[in-house]
């Protein structure tokens, strides 16, 4: 069985759990931080989330040139055309969106009329992006905008991807599923 590289792999959880964590504590914040119960600790987890956000861009930025670089192994030959086509179509957009969305939210917290530093995890602050200061209210009102929907798409994505890769073990019985899974070892059938 044919299976993706090891770093591809790795890069691969990572990511996923890395996009989770942000999923899930991007749909906490809205509302935690307009509660006074849990503004100040939601403030802490905002700063988690952006540091999150910048790890997500940089790792996806590897995992991209990496899939340039590195030939993903072949579906499976049975997998009619219009599936290939939708993997392949529902792939790059993942990969757009993991970059698209840290992307906004960078220019969000680079406008922001707060001006809140970037710590990253506390080692280090990571830099504004240098929008003029004519175009920033509109730069944070898109990209606020921008950052919301494309979450939900995300969401919608992942949905379908997760969906897909169960199918392909659970219903078809192929071997999609088992060349992404990390330190597992499938029994060939005889």
């Amino acid at each position: 069985m044919e299976r993706y590289t090891a770093t591809a792999i790795a890069l691969h959880w990572l990511i996923a759990v890395a996009i989770l964590l942000q999923l899930g504590s991007g749909l906490w914040m809205g509302g935690a931080l307009k509660d006074p119960a849990t503004q100040a600790f939601a403030y802490d987890v905002f700063q988690w989330h952006k540091a999150l956000g910048l790890s997500v861009l940089v790792l996806s930025l590897f995992r991209l040139i990496w899939r340039v670089t590195h030939r993903p192994p072949a579906l499976p030959p049975a997998m009619p055309m219009l599936e290939r086509r939708l993997a392949h179509l529902g792939h790059w957009a993942l990969y757009a969106l993991m970059i698209a969305i840290p992307l906004s939210g960078w220019v969000m917290v680079s406008t922001s009329k707060f001006g809140l530093p970037t710590s990253w995890f506390g080692l280090f602050e990571w830099p504004h992006l240098p929008v003029p200061k004519d175009m920033r209210t509109s730069a944070n009102d898109g990209s606020h905008e921008a950052h919301w929907l494309m979450a939900y798409a995300m969401i919608g994505l992942l949905i379908a991807h997760i969906s897909a890769a169960l199918r392909h073990h659970f219903l078809l019985h192929d071997t999609v599923l088992w060349r992404m899974l990390p330190v597992v070892k499938r029994k060939e059938s005889a």
